[in-house]
């Protein structure tokens, strides 16, 4: 029985996925981060370590192929790190070739069988990418969160730090406080001057909670953030489906309700997607058939 493997390498935590040709899943794994650019010489042991987990009690030698969906795939031009993760296929018995694909590749393949399309992604990052057979061709922001990632989670975390500072005396601004666990607000600025990026980045729920409170300045932040990300998939101007990917949203939160409620306004269905290391695994197959693919995915809904 042929076997491929699936990896999604993210700045959160590699996930593994093997897989039948058929679409079977048939092992999983999960390791640390492995985005080879914040995760730095850990995140090859993190990929290695999910792709053994989920080769637990299967054959090696069945897997015919793979395919590696990275953030930060800028690190693939290094030697090092291409050997790197060669070695550690190898280490693992596996034989069949691998390649590496970004990740908004696996996202965007996560919502669709379509070989070409757009993906919208806003997690702790934002950036939006046009993909054509399978490949991704252009970007619009991605910048960072210095110079863009524009309605990303550590956009909305940023967004809500500015509204508490200007607005001590409100509610919004208490819970901020209480969140960072800092009691007033100059202690705050210098606590934010010392740009703990987790940090902010974890206030993106709590912006989030209040905005379905419809506290105001939360409602202003969500909706500033929607009209970014609106904005930067529109750059693209996308033919074919578009997938929503990222935390911010694939879960049930206001950005998503928002981004989908501007998408329909101007006649554009969008689709979820789901999960990325299952679609690497059908990108690894030599034919991609759309019953491989609902198998491993589920048949997809307009969202």
């Amino acid at each position: 029985m042929d076997l491929v493997v699936g990896v999604d390498a993210g700045g959160t935590a590699s996930r593994a996925v093997v897989a039948t040709l058929s679409g079977r899943v048939i092992g999983r794994g999960r390791a640390g981060p492995g985005n080879p650019v914040s995760a730095g010489p850990d995140a090859v042991p993190a990929i290695a370590a999910a792709i053994r987990e989920a080769l637990t009690g299967v054959d090696p030698g069945a897997v015919t192929a793979g395919v590696l969906g990275l953030a930060g795939t800028s690190a693939c031009a290094d030697p090092a790190f291409t050997t790197a993760l060669d070695r550690a296929w190898a280490a693992a018995g596996l034989t069949g070739p691998w390649r590496v694909v970004g990740d908004a590749v696996t996202a965007f393949a996560a919502g669709t069988d379509a070989p070409s399309g757009a993906v919208l992604i806003a997690g702790t990052g934002a950036v939006a990418a046009e993909i054509q057979d399978h490949s991704c061709v252009r970007v619009t922001d991605g910048l960072g969160w210095l110079l863009g990632d524009l309605g990303s989670g550590h956009w909305l975390g940023l967004a809500a730090l500015r509204a508490a500072v200007r607005s001590w005396s409100s509610e919004f601004a208490v819970a901020v406080a209480a969140a960072t666990g800092v009691p007033d607000r100059d202690r705050l600025i210098h606590w934010a001057q010392r740009l703990p990026h987790a940090e902010i980045a974890g206030l993106a729920p709590l912006v989030c909670a209040w905005a379905r409170a419809a506290d105001p300045h939360a409602v202003s932040i969500v909706d500033e953030a929607v009209g970014h990300l609106v904005t930067t998939l529109g750059e693209l101007g996308p033919a074919g489906p578009v997938v929503l990917a990222g935390s911010l949203l694939t879960n049930d939160t206001p950005v998503r309700g928002g981004v989908l409620g501007a998408l329909r306004s101007r006649g554009v269905a969008a689709l979820t997607s789901r999960d990325p290391a299952a679609a690497a695994a059908w990108l690894a197959m030599a034919a991609r058939s759309p019953d491989a693919h609902a198998a491993l995915l589920g048949l997809h809904s307009r969202a």
